[in-house]
């Protein structure tokens, strides 16, 4: 099991069958339903896609001052630089903007900074060297809200700037010529997420005027998609627009390079959605800039010529492979490093090494994120000086974080859920200290768990048919504030179990009453899975279709699964009958046979329990755990009976249990002596004739 917990939606059965009668089918119906849209007139609101971005570029502060600058340099003829970011944002923001002006017949000079060797954001040298090229204007994408010191520096040399960004402002401004960000407290533009690409667009699009604005969002809505699919914006509002437009142009876009990346990815003439974008595109391209050779990847999409697209591409990929390597060892260390840090320590994992590489640190802090369920701060060590990157967990506000061990830091910038920072080697352990103590703050003292949120469980499995997942798709694009639906089978079975891919998959085949479900589950073996063969399980999963040798089936691409917290029909029955007998209520005379047990098998009981317990209180999943109790102790009725030789210890107070959902903790108490478990009232009421008891005492 991969989640501790399971949030698992509940819509409410009216409201999917009102959906359903407005003609919406069964699991859209249930995804909608789950998400709070439970009327027809929401649900078409929420499925459509527009066609055009209905908000003028002009809303946004200073929009007019970067358009009048820029256009007095192309119509002057200046050569104007274009600083980006080392990101698939970045990247992409960088060769949209690039590709207009070269077709206003601009002069340009690109620079995206090295990850390594220049890292995040602007740098006086590289400022000089552009001003040493003969730049007059230079524009940042996707970087510059915060570099006030080089933008002075710049303005001190005869080099304007025009910063773009998307990022969180600090209270003072750069005093470039222009500062366009939806973020600025003084803009009044309504949508404020917008990837770096997404502002990029707009200025294009205000650079272009109205007449022009449908010609440049065709050309330039497949660059802006996948930048915003790769950032990770929010999927709604323009972003929405922008992604759907993008995907819908991808065969057909003038962009040769991406063709190429397709290709080379597997992915050419297939039905691309946001899913392929953001795990198989966006990665080869955020591979150059992790790798140090972002250039690589800007070179592709600015490429024109076929052949040489395919020799980037291939490259781009081999990079990506290389790059997973990197990641798999750095991961295994940092695993290694949280296994040895302190309990108080373990709110916000803070880990440094000398020996990682600086450009892979950010994803790996994203796994240990999903991982342990807090944040993570992947720190590169040099020279005494560490490059970090950290991501959120559970919406904590990363940047405000920061802000609070502005102190600590040498720099830092980003958004709420991932951002970057510099610090000395010497203040490392001061700010794992402080970053602990906010977390632990921010999140009120409680731990927290890795989650799981499943928007709907599988009611009607004998409805679950390709066609109906194929009706899923009208929910994308897929995204932040929008994810791809997760469903869950509650109380399957596992028919049929088995390793695939060289053991670093499991394939699966489940059932719920007479309906039989295909799965996989990736980068996950039998001994980490936790469930068998035969064993009763939930599973939690997306819906895809799954094409093999011509023949396209359906299938459960698994995220998680467990031993089943929803009890069977006879295990219901015990339960309640269990109840019953503690509640003090009638039983009939067979019920009250079934409930009988001998002082051996609760002995069976006890041996099995305390060993489990010697070392320390368990927490664990009460039916999972009723479940093994039962088989591990066997004999007839042994489930029944496990629950009652619980309650029969709980009650004589061998053991404490406390119950809290669908989990349970137990823990032994001391005792001295003998205990007499024939003496508890609950065994008492079983015997027909009090003076026939048979005693029993576990010592």
């Amino acid at each position: 099991m991969k989640f501790k917990k399971w949030n698992i939606g509940t819509p409410e059965e009216q409201d999917v069958a009102l959906l359903r009668s407005a003609g919406y089918p069964y699991l859209l119906s249930a995804v909608l339903a789950a998400r709070g849209i439970t009327t027809a007139e929401a649900a078409a609101e929420a499925l459509e896609r527009d066609r055009s971005l209905s908000l003028s570029p002009m809303l946004m502060r200073d929009m007019d001052r970067a358009v009048a600058r820029i256009q007095q340099a192309i119509s002057g003829g200046e050569t104007i630089a274009v600083f980006g970011d080392y990101d698939v944002d970045g990247i992409t923001s960088t060769v949209l903007l690039m590709d207009y002006l070269r077709s206003c017949g601009v002069r340009c000079l690109r620079h995206i900074p090295r990850r390594i060797e220049d890292g995040y954001g602007l740098s006086k040298d590289t400022i000089q060297s552009l001003r040493d090229q003969g730049a007059t204007l230079m524009i940042t994408v996707d970087c510059g809200i915060t570099g006030n010191e080089e933008v002075d520096y710049a303005a001190s040399i005869g080099l304007d700037v025009v910063i773009t960004d998307h990022h969180e402002c600090k209270e003072e401004l750069p005093a470039a010529v222009a500062v366009v960000d939806p973020h600025r407290g003084d803009c009044a533009y309504p949508f404020k997420h917008l990837a770096g690409v997404g502002v990029a667009l707009k200025l294009v699009l205000a650079l272009g005027g109205e007449s022009r604005e449908d010609a440049l969002f065709a050309r330039y809505c497949t660059l802006a998609a996948i930048g915003t699919i790769a950032d990770v914006m929010r999927m709604e509002g323009e972003n929405r627009t922008i992604v759907s437009c993008g995907l819908e142009a991808l065969p057909h876009t003038d962009f040769v390079g991406i063709h190429a990346l397709l290709k080379e990815a597997g992915l050419l003439n297939k039905p691309i959605t946001s899913v392929q974008i953001g795990f198989v595109l966006a990665p080869r391209i955020n591979a150059a800039g992790r790798m140090g050779k972002a250039d690589l990847a800007a070179d592709l999409l600015e490429t024109s010529d076929p052949a040489r697209a395919e020799e980037l591409a291939r490259e781009l990929c081999d990079l990506n492979r290389q790059r997973q390597e990197v990641e798999q060892t750095i991961c295994a260390e940092a695993t290694e490093k949280i296994r040895n840090l302190r309990t108080e320590d373990r709110s916000a994992l803070v880990l440094s090494s000398e020996k990682w590489h600086q450009g892979v640190v950010g994803i790996v802090a994203s796994r240990l994120s999903e991982k342990y369920a807090c944040p993570s701060f992947m720190i590169h060590l040099k020279d005494g000086v560490g490059k970090g990157s950290c991501r959120s967990y559970g919406g904590f506000n990363l940047f405000a974080a920061l802000e609070s061990c502005a102190d600590l830091l040498e720099g830092f910038g980003g958004h709420e859920l991932a951002a970057g920072f510099t610090i000395s080697e010497e203040n490392i352990d001061a700010f794992r200290t402080r970053m602990n103590r906010y977390v632990r703050t921010a999140s009120g003292g409680v731990t927290p768990v890795s989650c799981l949120d499943v928007d709907a469980p599988i009611t009607c499995p004998g409805e679950v048919t390709l066609e109906e997942v194929g009706e899923l798709d009208r929910l994308e694009p897929y995204g932040a504030g929008n994810p791809r639906p997760v469903f869950a089978l509650l109380g399957a079975t596992v028919d049929v179990m088995q390793p695939v891919g060289q053991g670093r998959h499991l394939k699966f085949r489940l059932s719920k009453g007479t309906c039989r479900f295909d799965a996989i589950f990736f980068s996950m073996t039998e001994a980490e899975s936790g469930v068998a063969a035969g064993m009763r399980v939930d599973a939690a999963f997306y819906l895809q279709a799954n094409t093999f040798r011509g023949n396209t089936t359906l299938q459960l691409q698994l995220i998680d699964i467990r031993p089943s917290l929803t009890p069977s029909r006879h295990e219901a029955a015990d339960l309640d009958l269990l109840r019953r007998l503690l509640a003090g209520e009638d039983l009939t005379g067979q019920e009250r046979a079934r409930l009988q047990t001998s002082r051996s098998q609760f002995e069976k009981y006890w041996k099995t329990l305390e060993p489990q317990l010697r070392h320390g209180k368990a927490e664990t999943d009460a039916l999972p755990f009723l479940r093994r109790l039962s088989a591990l102790s066997g004999g007839g009725e042994s489930f029944l009976r496990a629950g009652l030789a619980l309650a029969v210890f709980r009650e004589r107070g061998l053991i404490a249990l406390s119950a809290h959902g669908d989990q349970m903790t137990l823990s032994l108490n001391p005792i001295q002596g003998k205990v007499d478990l024939f003496a508890s009232p609950y065994l008492s009421r079983l015997r027909e004739d009090p003076a026939g008891r048979n005693g029993g005492a576990v010592s």
